[in-house]
């Protein structure tokens, strides 16, 4: 009687690896994670910050009045 190991090894195709199918899995898991937090973030943007002084490569170099008078950390 043959053992059923080398016939199962022998039919290794792709597409019966289980390992496979778990990485594809994964894949299109954060694919899909990633599209939906673009969306998410498209749809509900943040209010703008005010800004006070001149920005250096769009950061203030300065901070506005109203967060000088508040408490320090």
């Amino acid at each position: 009687m043959d053992a059923p190991g080398p016939a199962l090894a022998a039919d290794g195709s792709w597409y019966r690896q289980p390992v496979l199918w778990l990485a594809i899995a994964l894949l299109i898991a954060v694919v899909a994670g990633c599209v939906s937090m673009i969306v998410l973030g498209a749809r509900h943007a943040d209010e703008p910050v005010p800004v006070a002084g001149d920005p250096v490569f769009k950061v203030p170099t300065a901070r506005p009045a109203a967060a000088k008078e508040g408490t320090a950390r």
